[in-house]
């Protein structure tokens, strides 16, 4: 069995798929929406609408880069305001036009610059959760590497939230907590024993709804997973879908 430490350098491998590839295996004519009408276009979000099969869907995506210049360019998958702006902003459309929403996530958390943190970083966070608890239509987040803290938290406030094998989903990163602790990042590996952060332990606890094995992406039933799922959402009374929604969270 895969170790925390495993799990974690999985997780984080320059293997896992470019965000783009994984939304052009997914999905069927994206078309991408650029900016969030009030700053800028944050590189490390991608946003647009695509159809899932037979159904026209949005996809929000966070997006680490291949090269040196992307990834510094999307701090390493890591969003500003902006790129939550923009997130929020194709979801309302989404709600507006009865499109159910795909969030794919592989972010060590938000940027935690100061210019981020002087543009409200925080304030979108918090935004971004209040009001995808309150969106009408199906939404389904799959974690696909890295799930780091608010920032994944702020694109992650679904109906059902899928984990790759191989990815984690945490507070902060295993560094971070390490620091914390014990002031030495350098014990992070037995931090991420600590912080139970394996789709195993958080299916178990029942804070992620489903473990997907990395082999689902290269053989098609990922694809036919995601439009089952979504047809079944689709199907119940939404009042109770956004009780539902809410009730998961609140019992954290």
């Amino acid at each position: 069995m895969a170790t925390a430490t495993d799990i974690v350098t999985a997780a984080r491998s320059d293997q896992k798929a470019n965000s783009y590839e994984l939304i052009e295996t997914l999905f069927e004519d994206f078309f991408e929406m650029h900016g969030d009408q009030t700053d800028g276009d944050d590189a490390a979000i991608i946003a647009g609408l695509a159809r899932l099969g037979e159904h026209p869907v949005a996809v929000i995506a966070t997006q680490k880069g291949i090269t040196l210049e992307e990834r510094m360019a999307s701090h390493f998958g890591s969003p500003e305001p902006a790129g939550y702006r923009k997130a929020l902003r194709v979801m309302k459309t989404a709600d507006q036009l009865n499109f159910p929403i795909i969030t794919l996530i592989n972010t060590p958390g938000a940027y935690p610059g100061a210019d981020a943190e002087a543009a409200g970083q925080g304030q979108m966070i918090a935004k971004n959760i209040a009001e995808m608890l309150k969106l009408r239509v199906p939404i389904l987040t799959l974690i696909i590497g890295e799930a780091g803290s608010g920032g994944a938290l702020a694109l992650a406030c679904s109906d059902q939230i899928w984990m790759f094998e191989n990815s984690m989903y945490s507070i902060l990163s295993p560094e971070g907590f390490a620091s914390i602790m014990w002031k030495d990042a350098h014990l992070a590996d037995k931090a991420a024993d600590l912080m139970r952060l394996t789709p195993e332990w958080l299916l178990k606890q029942h804070a992620i709804h489903r473990i997907i094995p990395e082999v689902m992406l290269s053989d098609g039933s990922l694809k036919t997973a995601l439009e089952t799922e979504l047809t079944a959402l689709a199907k119940q009374d939404v009042n109770q879908r956004l009780a539902q929604r809410a009730a998961f969270f609140r019992k954290f």
